[in-house]
């Protein structure tokens, strides 16, 4: 851009020395100049004209041609100023144009307020207004197209009719014709024919757009094969590169959704984020390697390589650095914090907050490290009654569940009758006791997990660290209910005895009532008897 800068300001500083050198010869040799004016350099009002045929049919005024056939073709314009051979010679009734270089705006008939320096520059300009070329045919074949400015070698080199165009740089918007779109740099928005309304800043920016609209690539590269694609904003070096046709895509960063062709709404901030997708859609990464591998739909990732590895994973959320990490196709999977889910690959439907997780887990939430977190509290929970609700119990893992209150029997296996197994709970000792942590001390009633491990050791559970922590209670229940039918059976046939014994004893009284009576009526005969006799 620099050297055609300067190329420009050479050939212009070449031309005003010349001019200079054909003044001085003007007013030093009257017969020269008028040998070089061809005899017409005074028609029209304070026109000054210098060369052959110069202003040949000029009658406006104010107008100043430096050159063989400047200005040839002028009659009412004014205001023109014409430096090198043929610039503005068909110009008839246009005003205020300036025309710097060979066969610049040679074809400029009523066109007005245009500018153009360098060769060839708007040649073809016929009528439009307001545009400013400066470089080899920069706005070459220009006709009727307004308020252009084009800087730089073939910049909208093609452009007829479009309007309200900025091009700087080499073949800038070189075959454009549409209205409003802004390049700078080499080959920016090159191809670009039909689009509206694009900005491409960088080299190559944009560069194979032909009718998309709406586009903004910042970076050299950006957007560089975008053809039809609409809406879509790149920033950085490559980023979206190979978008075809996707819409609505933003990318932020050194090649940032690089290799995207027919994705949509998808958006990149960061270094090499969502490098892989190709079509996938309504994915949202941020930090460098974001959704890095990528090709599904759906992800959000935010953070330094979250989601990295994710494949064809879809609708998957991860927010913190290596969130998700080394997730490949798993899917409907959340993940906050530093390393959250980092250890997740094919798992589904996962929620890991604080955790890494584990490699093929499914359906599950993980919070917090166990280990770590000592303490954890939840509000809505203490002090609320639930009707219906059962006990929850956790592991030593750190895994929450309710007690096993599952009761039917298609779910249970190896069912018998409890029969002797619960006649050991009278071995148990049950005793008061206060918690060590506790800092109320409030007296608590059970057992000694440690003495109940020597009869029922089935009865306890373990810690990480392999020794017992705790008594099983609720299955207390069921044995103590054994124990009570055990007991109540009992004295139910004690009962039986005692009432059965209790009729014997009945009917033993009712005997030997009857053999009393008996004995003594037979000892009342008796006695009679022996007083008859006597």
């Amino acid at each position: 851009m620099a050297a055609m800068i300067n190329l420009c300001e050479n050939r212009l500083a070449t031309a005003l020395f010349s001019l200079a050198a054909t003044i001085l010869l003007a007013l030093t040799n009257p017969a020269s100049a008028g040998a070089v004016c061809n005899q017409v350099c005074s028609d029209g009002t304070s026109n000054t004209f210098f060369g052959v045929n110069t202003g040949a049919s000029a009658t406006g005024t104010i107008n100043t041609g430096f050159g063989v056939g400047a200005l040839s073709g002028m009659l009412t314009g004014g205001s023109n100023t014409a430096i090198g051979d043929d610039t503005l010679a068909s110009d008839t009734t246009g005003s205020n144009n300036t025309a710097a270089g060979t066969f610049a705006l040679i074809f400029n008939a009523s066109g007005n307020n245009n500018t153009a320096t360098g060769s060839g520059a708007l040649f073809e300009n016929g009528a439009g207004d307001n545009n400013t070329a400066s470089g080899a045919s920069a706005l070459g074949n220009n006709t009727s197209g307004s308020n252009n400015t084009a800087t730089g070698y073939q910049a909208l080199l093609i452009n007829t009719i479009g309007n309200g165009n900025t091009a700087d740089g080499y073949e800038a918007l070189s075959r454009n014709t549409a209205d409003n779109n802004t390049a700078t740099g080499f080959s920016a928005l090159g191809a670009n024919t039909r689009g509206t309304n694009n900005v491409a800043d960088g080299q190559q920016a944009l560069m194979s757009n032909t009718t998309g609209i709406d586009e903004t690539a910042v970076g050299a590269l950006a957007l560089q094969k975008n053809t039809t694609g609409n809406y879509n904003t790149a920033a950085g070096y490559r980023a979206l590169l190979d978008n075809t046709t996707g819409t609505l895509n933003t990318a932020a960063g050194v090649n940032a959704l690089i290799k995207n062709t027919t994705g949509n709404n998808n958006t990149a901030v960061g270094n090499n984020t969502l490098f892989s997708n190709v079509a996938g859609f309504n994915n949202t990464a941020t930090g460098y390697g974001a959704l890095f591998s990528s090709t599904a739909s759906n992800n959000t990732a935010q953070g330094f390589y979250a989601l990295n590895k994710n494949t064809t994973g879809p609708s998957n959320t991860a927010v913190g650095v290596n969130a998700l990490l080394n997730n490949t196709t798993g899917a409907n999977n959340i993940a906050v914090g530093v390393g959250a889910g980092q250890t997740l690959t094919i798992g589904n439907n996962n929620i890991e907050i604080g955790n890494a997780g584990l490699a093929a887990e499914t359906n599950a939430i993980r919070i917090g490290k166990q280990g770590t977190q000592t303490q954890t509290y939840i509000a809505g929970i203490s002090g609320i009654p639930l009707s219906n609700g059962v006990p929850v119990v956790v592991l030593s893992t750190g895994r929450l569940g309710v007690a096993p209150t599952i009761s039917s029997a298609r779910f249970k296996l190896d069912i018998h009758n409890m029969g002797t197994a619960s006649d050991a709970l009278m071995k148990l000792r049950p005793v008061t006791f206060r918690y060590k942590q506790d800092p109320d001390a409030i007296k608590q009633y059970g057992l000694v997990a440690e003495e109940v491990e020597r009869v029922y050791p089935e009865l306890v559970t373990y810690g990480a660290d392999g020794k017992v922590e705790t008594v099983r209670y609720l299955a207390l229940v069921s044995m103590l209910l054994n124990e009570i039918q055990k007991q109540a059976e009992q004295i139910t046939s004690l009962r039986a005895k005692i009432a059965q014994d209790q009729a014997q004893r009945a009917s033993f009284e009712q005997r030997l009532s009857a053999l009393e009576h008996n004995l003594a009526v037979l000892d009342h005969s008796q006695n009679l008897a022996a007083a008859l006799g006597r």
